[in-house]
């Protein structure tokens, strides 16, 4: 009998603190801004978003609070109820190439506890410029390479992501070369080399080049290479003599020569 008694109370127990929790837990407001915000900007009204009284929000001692994380990188104007960036938000370093970037928190409010989930979604902004992995790209092509021939470029690399992140390549005009951009299983650009125009050593030995990368940014962001090509030799010319004939006239007598 005592033990049933105790399993009664203790079901008793955990409903009373499910519907106490349930009714302390509120559903999520969601904000969405962009990276590197100025500390102390405002990136919305949480009191009023949630429906709760600013001047209470001091009394209740509302704060927030994050797991996994010594930083918090907003916080809670107490005397207005904005919710502010407190830290400098830096969405690469935070999510790296991650399409999405989510912070979450937890909003407390004491006497009564409430609890509230804020979710806040960092944008992207167009803050880095496409980088060669080196600024000078170099091939060494044989001036017996067939028109046609193709040669992959390395890609630029942007910190940024989705348009903000390289979008299209451009080379300089010359007369040999032209540029096949491709895409990449993994969504990432990049370019190839066509030779247009068959080289010929004997008239030049190197083409420089202008290798150009941009992404789709506002502002639009681009990144330089300089490519260069080495023209080597190939056995496509025979021996020729300067003319057909030649004539040698020799003495009649030549004299011996004294040892």
């Amino acid at each position: 009998m005592e033990y049933k008694g105790f399993s009664f109370t203790a079901s008793n127990f955990f409903m009373a603190l499910f519907l106490f929790l349930l009714r302390t837990s509120y559903g999520d407001v969601t904000y969405s801004f962009p990276e590197e915000m100025k500390r102390g900007s405002v990136i919305g009204n949480i009191a009023n978003d949630l429906g709760l009284d600013p001047k209470g929000l001091y009394v209740r001692k509302a704060r927030l609070e994050m797991d996994g994380s010594n930083t918090l990188y907003c916080d809670i104007n107490l005397s207005t109820g904005d919710l502010i960036v407190a830290e400098r938000i830096d969405r690469e370093q935070l999510c790296g190439r991650r399409v999405s970037c989510v912070l979450k928190y937890e909003m407390v409010l004491e006497n009564p506890l409430e609890l509230h989930r804020v979710v806040l979604q960092i944008q992207d902004i167009n803050e880095n410029s496409p980088q060669f992995a080196n600024d000078r790209i170099t091939f060494e092509i044989r001036e017996s390479a067939d028109k046609g021939a193709r040669f992959v470029v390395n890609q630029a690399h942007d910190a940024d992501i989705g348009l903000n992140a390289v979008q299209s390549y451009t080379l300089q005009k010359n007369s040999h070369f032209g540029l096949a951009v491709h895409t990449n299983p993994g969504g990432v650009k990049y370019g190839e080399l066509v030779l247009e125009k068959e080289l010929d050593r004997e008239q030049q030995q190197e083409v420089t080049l202008l290798l150009t990368a941009i992404d789709g940014g506002t502002p639009q962001r681009s990144g330089t290479a300089v490519i260069h090509v080495t023209v080597l030799d190939a056995n496509d010319n025979i021996p020729v003599f300067s003319q057909n004939l030649f004539k040698v006239s020799l003495p009649k007598k030549i004299l011996p020569l004294a040892l």
